[in-house]
């Protein structure tokens, strides 16, 4: 046998005390690095690489800048609030990344599923406080002010039980929502940092991620049908939205707006056709055409000068206030109603900017520190849900454009952030007539990527059909109940489908490859001699009590012997034997002579004296798992048959000395484990 080598036993209460007194003691030097380390802004701006560096940044922060104010306007569709609150985030999250964010092309900001997360939260509790959501009667707003929005509905919801003012209206109760909302998940993902929960991610797999964005785009699409065709139904709440919303849709398609119906079909036309050839000639393109902003005011000029809203009845964004509102506190009791809610929306924000910033920084090989990444992202929802924002993450869409047009660093970030200034101070009310359908379009346009996926599934399927079916089922889940239950539900399921994998794996018996001393798979290859007088066993997962009886129904399937079964027929012919041979007849019931009684006792089916399991894929073993195997040993050794282990990795040969499989004083070990499936065999062959 190998020796082990002994390792120092570590007094954890004394490590625990040593790094408490660490973090407790406080030296100019460690505030530095703390200040350093939570404002990372500060290591690398003083190393920015003007000349070079900057040419890319301000073209990419143009471009994203150009990009983000059309969509911050569509997306305000999905979160159930006004243009003003989307721009207003936009502004503030690439601000904050900018100082706290370790990723130099990450794009921050709006993000459809999030929006989406967001407007759900929104309608759920304007519906509660008993508010008409199909109210798009664009409030009175002549003095630029957001805070008297009374007009904007005719419910007025007296507050002093939720916790704010005595009157508010629809706009001012939904943004106190999403500002609640926004607040308590930067709380989530704040914590999650400092306990160091980022591990929390790793639950959140490829197919599950990709099957909830596909579920919550269909969500999304579903949402914006009514304002392509511009009629006015019911916005539906609750599980089995979307199938309501197009049973509604049917219903009420003999209202479509003709005028809407146009400008949609016109709009998707040109947005894909510029994607298409976007996509097609984008090698020869130095930066993205911004094809969303040229319709938009394309759009908002022929719906002012044509008045679209007076002559056709078509619904329009309304007035866009310029200027900043007075910061407010976030109401607690509002935080209370959507403290559940708020957990699934920092998860899914800190898994997606957290996976793109990993996914970028190997890119083009610098690291980012997963950890600061979570504060960041936790900060771009705390601060500016004090401004009437609302939730953030980066998103994959902006993020290529943002690296396709040369973009360095988080500089970036700034110069968008002076793109949606512009428009926040001068440019906003001059959308007052961009139709909604417009918006729409650009949102439906959007979501191509996450759309393309069902295109994936045949190679999804051919590549592993259990991951396909947990993008199945989130996929569903997302669409056809709700995107946090959907989540919640791929979740689960990805990780049944591993127990499930673990419980019932491959099991085989090995033969040996000719003329060499390595054993493989008997079903699998071709040309493999068997072991006479042995069979050799693997078992291809954890040995845990999941997956015990399907281990040893494996077991006693392949080598056709259950140990158990043959001990309980032996007895019961020993007790026959004895009966006649009280009586003094020498013949036994079947008529056998006591030599040819004991001949029978040996059933011919045994064809092996040894046991080999092939331990090389049992990562590990729980007290059943070693219950189980000194339960074989002591049921094979009836018998007369060894069990030999093979290939143990330390930390089960740890399990099985603590569970006392090799006795007391570990004298017969060197006689029942070892390092090789080929030593257990030519041992077996040895023994008599």
């Amino acid at each position: 046998l190998m020796e082990r080598k002994t390792h120092v036993k570590i007094n954890r209460k004394e490590v625990m005390l040593a790094k408490l007194r660490k973090s407790c003691t406080c030296t100019p030097q460690k505030l530095k690095n703390f200040v350093m380390d939570f404002l990372p802004v500060l290591r690398w701006l003083p190393k920015y690489q003007c000349k070079e560096y900057i040419w890319g940044d301000v073209m990419s922060g143009l471009v994203i800048g150009i990009i983000l104010v059309p969509q911050a306007i569509a997306y305000s569709l999905l979160a159930g609030l006004k243009p003003i609150y989307s721009l207003y985030t936009s502004f503030f999250a690439n601000i904050i990344y900018f100082l706290m964010g370790t990723s130099r092309h990450v794009s921050v900001g709006i993000f459809s599923l999030i929006s989406l997360m967001v407007g759900q939260v929104v309608d759920r509790e304007l519906l509660l406080a008993g508010f008409d959501l199909n109210d798009d009667a664009p409030p009175a707003l002549g003095d630029g002010s957001l805070q008297n929005d009374s007009l904007s509905n005719t419910t007025a919801f007296n507050l002093t039980i939720a916790g704010i003012n005595a009157e508010c209206g629809k706009e001012c109760y939904a943004i106190g929502i999403a500002t609640a909302l926004t607040f308590v998940a930067g709380v989530y993902q704040v914590l999650m940092g400092i306990f160091r929960l980022g591990f929390v991610s790793m639950y959140l797999s490829e197919s599950v991620l990709d099957g909830f964005a596909t579920g919550a785009s269909l969500t999304i699409l579903t949402a914006q049908v009514k304002y392509l065709v511009g009629i006015k139904i019911p916005r539906s709440q609750g599980h089995g939205m979307l199938v309501i919303t197009w049973i509604n849709i049917f219903r009420n398609i003999s209202q479509a707006n003709l005028c809407d119906v146009i400008t949609s079909a016109i709009s998707i036309t040109v947005l894909v056709t510029a994607k298409e050839l976007g996509d097609r000639y984008k090698h020869k393109l130095k930066f993205p055409l911004p094809t969303e902003l040229v319709v938009i005011v394309v759009a908002t000029l022929v719906s002012h000068y044509g008045k679209l809203n007076e002559v056709y009845a078509s619904s329009v964004s309304g007035a866009i206030p310029t200027g900043f509102i007075p910061p407010k506190v976030p109401q607690f009791n509002l935080m209370l109603r959507v403290a559940v809610d708020a957990l699934p929306l920092a998860i899914v924000s800190f898994v997606f900017t957290v996976s793109l910033s990993e996914m970028f920084a190997k890119k083009y090989s610098y690291t980012i520190r997963a950890n600061q990444e979570m504060f960041a992202v936790g900060f771009c929802n705390i601060i500016p849900s004090f401004f009437h924002s609302f939730a953030t993450s980066a998103a994959l869409a902006k993020t290529l454009v943002k690296t396709s047009t040369g973009c360095q660093t988080q500089v970036s970030g700034v110069i968008s952030a002076m793109v949606v200034l512009l428009v926040l101070l001068f440019l906003a009310p001059l959308f007052y007539s961009l139709q909604k359908c417009v918006l729409a379009c650009i949102i439906i346009v959007s979501l191509r990527g996450a759309l393309r996926k069902f295109r994936d599934v045949p190679a999804r399927y051919h590549m592993n059909k259990v991951d396909t079916l947990v993008w199945v089922v989130t996929m569903s889940a997302s669409a056809l109940i709700s995107t946090e239950i959907g989540l919640l539900v791929g979740i689960v399921f990805s990780m049944l489908c591993i127990i499930g994998q673990t419980q019932r794996p491959r099991t085989t018996l090995l033969g040996q490859i000719q003329d060499t001393s390595f054993y493989e798979d008997d079903l699998e290859y071709e040309n493999l001699s068997t072991v006479p007088k042995v069979k050799i066993f693997r078992f291809e997962a954890p040995l845990y009590y999941a997956n015990r009886n399907y281990f040893l129904k494996s077991l006693y399937r392949l080598t056709n012997l259950d140990p158990n079964l043959e001990a309980a027929r032996r007895k019961k012919y020993e007790k026959k034997e004895k009966q006649h041979l009280k009586k003094g007849n020498h013949r036994t019931a079947n008529g056998l002579g006591t030599r040819e009684t004991t001949l029978q006792l040996v059933p011919k089916q045994i064809d092996f004296q040894a046991l080999v399991v092939d331990c090389s894929s049992i990562s590990f073993l729980d007290t059943t798992g070693v219950t189980t195997l000194k339960e074989i040993l002591k049921d094979y050794k009836n018998l007369n048959i060894s069990v030999l282990l093979a290939c143990c990795n330390p930390s089960v040969i740890d399990s099985l000395k603590r569970g006392g499989y090799f006795g007391r004083d570990f004298g017969s070990m060197q006689e029942m484990l070892f390092y090789s499936i080929h030593n257990a065999v030519l041992f077996a062959k040895d023994q008599k």
